[in-house]
């Protein structure tokens, strides 16, 4: 039985990964992303399709999911991958990047599920991935409004499987650590504002830090499997950390007393 997975934000990174990794497993893939047609790589291998969609824009993922349908025959899993990273001082940021930083990672990824929810239903089940982040269960410096969006995503998820267990619909989260990825690319923006110096003693060697852990990270290959057995092991395990470098079981143990210098040393050396 031929199975077909979407996967938003394909064209680079965790999503081609796991586009690449998906077909190897023989599963249809619809790679969707902004531009399609800068994506020839992937659209050149046997059983992968690529779709233009932007999460921020509604119509368009209505239009991909039908064009999916109607070229595959069905969709048994999505992933919500697509994102955008934003670094630096709060105070720096932009009233675009803010709102930016929430229409990707939130209400992109929920215009998503709002889509394919229905289908998932009428056809007695399916798997939504939502990807969050370690940083969405440990706050870091200069994070506040990428962490803020990746704990949303957490407590949606998290009350959205309730939700949708009776239809027989799963809900994961995958959790990545350090990745090496275009996280430190084209996908991340950081805040500044000229004349606003006063973080910058700080600032400086902690994107520098980032820099090089994601450098140092293994690549998304690693993510692409974590979301294949979320998507195949057949539970209803919530929850897939990858790489996290045991921060999240130093949180669940330690205090905020504790945790928190523990943080501070890490990341503002």
């Amino acid at each position: 039985m031929e199975r077909v997975i979407l996967i938003t934000g394909a064209s680079s990174g965790i999503g081609k990964e796991t586009a690449k990794l998906f077909q190897t497993k023989n599963w249809k893939v619809a790679a969707t992303m902004r531009s399609p047609e800068n994506s020839e790589d992937l659209s050149k291998i046997a059983d992968v399709g690529c779709f233009r969609l932007d999460v921020t824009d509604p119509g368009t993922i209505k239009t991909a999911i039908a064009e999916v349908l109607e070229k595959f025959g069905a969709i048994d899993a999505v992933v919500n991958n697509a994102g955008y990273g934003l670094l630096g001082p709060f105070e720096a940021a932009t009233q675009e990047q803010t709102e930016r930083q929430f229409q990707t990672n939130v209400l992109g990824l929920f215009n998503v599920c709002r889509e394919i929810i229905p289908y998932f239903r009428d056809q007695k089940g399916g798997t939504i991935v939502n990807i969050s982040s370690l940083g969405g269960r440990v706050a870091f410096p200069f994070s506040s409004l990428y962490t803020s969006t990746k704990f949303a995503v957490e407590g949606f998820s998290e009350s959205l499987q309730y939700e949708l267990e009776p239809f027989n619909i799963r809900v994961k989260l995958i959790e990545p650590g350090p990745i090496k990825t275009d996280f430190y690319g084209r996908s991340q923006d950081v805040a500044r504002r000229e004349g606003l110096a006063v973080y910058d003693h700080r600032l400086e060697p902690f994107l520098e830090f980032m820099e090089k852990g994601g450098n140092d990270a293994p690549d998304g290959s690693v993510v692409a499997a974590a979301i294949y057995d979320a998507v195949t092991d057949g539970t209803r395990k919530l929850r897939y950390p990858v790489n996290t470098k045991g921060l999240l079981g130093l949180r669940g143990l330690l205090p905020d007393s504790l945790f928190f210098p523990l943080v501070k040393r890490i990341f503002l050396k």
